[in-house]
């Protein structure tokens, strides 16, 4: 999670952001799939090809929910501030919950549809502020890319044999391909963009590489609602790495995104406490 939300700031050191996006998403996906690569050689050798064969209907789908995620990320970050873009990206657990229950049959329980409420109430704030300030349409894509995160997440659950990294790689290769099209439809060429822009991208694709390592890691540790809540270091981390002088970027919130986002982070935090309790062994 920490090393996820240096990546708002690698965004916001680009020059001119706005007019680069898939140039940005055409090197950063190359960096997320080469990395994962290089990792998935080391721990299995030559034999790590053979996922690919095993990633499936689920792997693929996985692949394009994901890179979707990634578009919808840069597009956002790029639009509105990073605290939208970021808090958007909180309520992904919510949206899995609620296609999990539809399409997997996953219970939803009490706690989980309160959070919804509350954290649905937190992005109404945020929204209701953007449209006044000219950016609601970030905001909605920042929402995009948490449901891209979120169906990526219910293909897992629906085939939680199918290689989580390979599928990553596919979301980068994915992100890569579509960028490349977009870019040559357009006639515009890969060197146009400033140098500083493609080794933000590539330091930006390392960052995301490296924190899905991790988090994957950590997975074997750790249940599901504790590495939920520790992934809200992300949020928690870019929105103030962006705020402190430190960094030279010295981007304000305003009053309602801190507001909504706080209502977010504590529906959040209700959510995590809820799973934990289902957990604890009841003592008589």
């Amino acid at each position: 999670g920490l090393l996820w939300s240096f990546g708002v700031v690698t965004v916001r050191y680009m020059i001119d952001a706005h007019d680069y996006v898939f140039n940005y998403l055409f090197y950063r996906g190359i960096s997320i799939a080469v990395i994962l690569i290089v990792y998935l050689f080391i721990r299995e050798g030559l034999s790590f090809y053979k996922n690919f064969f095993k990633v499936g209907i689920s792997g693929f789908l996985g692949g394009i929910f994901l890179s979707t995620a990634f578009i919808g990320f840069i597009f956002s970050i790029t639009m509105t501030t990073a605290a939208v873009t970021l808090f958007m990206l909180a309520v992904m657990p919510f949206i899995a919950a609620i296609v999990g229950y539809f399409v997997l049959g996953e219970i939803l329980r009490p706690t989980t549809l309160v959070s919804m409420i509350i954290a649905f109430i937190g992005v109404s704030v945020m929204i209701l502020n953007d449209s006044v300030s000219g950016s609601a349409i970030g905001a909605i894509l920042g929402l995009i890319s948490a449901t891209g995160f979120a169906l990526y997440t219910v293909t897992i659950r629906w085939k939680p044999e199918t290689p989580k990294f390979t599928t990553v790689v596919l979301a980068g290769i994915f992100c890569t391909i579509f960028s490349f099209c977009i870019l040559g439809f357009s006639f515009e060429s890969f060197a146009s963009m400033p140098t500083i822009n493609s080794y933000l991208s590539l330091l930006h694709g390392s960052l995301v590489a490296s924190g899905l390592i991790l988090y994957s890691l950590g997975a074997k540790y750790l249940p599901s609602a504790e590495l939920a809540l520790l992934s809200l270091m992300e949020v928690v981390g870019g929105v103030i790495w962006v705020w402190m002088p430190i960094f030279g970027i010295n981007e304000v919130p305003s009053a309602s995104v801190i507001f909504g986002g706080l209502i977010i982070t504590f529906a959040v935090l209700l959510h995590g406490y809820g799973a934990r309790r289902k957990r604890e062994p009841v003592t008589l």
